[in-house]
């Protein structure tokens, strides 16, 4: 994936208070065309595309499948996600990744990458969020 992680502001605090358990916590990647803004907090502050002709509404799950800590770094290594158009699927700019899981706050966001143009999936094409293997998703030092 060529795109930078942006975290939102909150995910930091979360983490602290043990709002997140990035090793096994569900995690997934939803895609909008509304640009997110770093204060957003929970999922519900995110305007995501219509499901649909492939795409589930929340998006798609990542399967966390490693997480290393080296010399005080902390790195969560994720699966990709692929959506498959079943039909016309966006158009979307944005994904979002954000826990699943949690309840309080309902479904708090983690970062997302911004792909600088528009997508739009023609029925037959997918879309992989390749999560960078090495690196990982994020990294916490």
């Amino acid at each position: 994936m060529s795109s930078t992680f942006n975290k939102f502001n909150q995910f930091v605090q979360d983490l602290a208070n043990g709002k997140h358990n990035l090793g096994s916590d569900t995690l997934k990647v939803a895609l909008t065309n509304s640009a997110p803004v770093a204060s957003n907090t929970v999922f519900a502050n995110i305007t995501e595309i219509s499901a649909g002709n492939g795409y589930s509404a929340g998006g798609g799950t990542t399967t966390q499948t490693s997480s290393t800590q080296t010399s005080g770094t902390y790195r969560l290594i994720s699966g990709n996600v692929t959506t498959t158009a079943s039909g016309a699927v966006g158009p979307f700019r944005y994904v979002v990744l954000y826990n699943s899981t949690q309840t309080s706050p309902l479904k708090p966001l983690i970062g997302y990458y911004d792909f600088g143009s528009n997508v739009t999936l023609a029925n037959g094409d997918t879309f992989t969020v390749a999560f960078d293997q090495t690196n990982g998703i994020l990294s916490i030092a």
